[in-house]
């Protein structure tokens, strides 16, 4: 189930809300500029390759690239036996911005994105069906977890994909770890 947690910058022990209504979440993070939607999930076979995810979801994939100027997707898929899982986890645990939109939508398995705006920390576990869009320029931080079990379909403005700019803040560091 999705969930989002709105925690002060400051305390990130006691949440100020906690919610796992999605029409909360959509509305809590519209406010911030952040995308959040539900879409239909499709029946894939046990293991599908990226071409077929991305047929599969063809129309909401041209719908999105025509929506927000998305020149290019792929999908990621890490599973808990991914050798270089620990090293893929550790390489967005601290915040950073992207130049451009981060736009994902969970095909299959959940992982946990944490926006720092304003004064505020917004927690969202992202599960099957959810699509976010992180406005670029956004700081934030991404947990797979330390057993990554996911397939999320990225969209890029620049068909290289984005590139991490770390803040150099520790702030993720005072913050939960998505321990699934």
């Amino acid at each position: 189930m999705s969930r989002l947690r709105i925690y002060s910058e400051t305390d990130g022990t006691a949440p100020l809300l906690e919610t796992n209504e999605h029409a909360r979440i959509a509305d809590e993070l519209g406010r911030q500029g952040v995308r959040f939607e539900r879409w239909a999930t499709r029946t894939l076979s046990a293991a599908p390759t990226p071409d077929e995810v991305l047929a599969a979801y063809a129309p909401e994939i041209d719908m999105l690239k025509i929506d927000g100027g998305y020149a290019a997707c792929d999908v990621i898929s890490l599973k808990p036996d991914h050798p270089d899982k620990d090293t893929l986890r550790q390489k967005f645990l601290n915040e950073h911005t992207h130049s451009e939109d981060e736009v994902r939508f969970f095909v299959a398995g959940s992982g946990l994105f944490s926006l720092h705006v304003g004064d505020r920390v917004y927690e969202v576990l992202c599960q099957e069906g959810d699509l976010i869009g992180v406005p670029d320029g956004t700081p934030h931080w991404f947990d797979m977890g330390p057993q990554p079990a996911f397939t999320a379909i990225r969209l890029f403005t620049n068909p290289a994909g984005w590139v991490a700019e770390f803040t150099g803040s520790d702030i993720a560091t005072r913050f939960p770890r998505y321990e699934h």
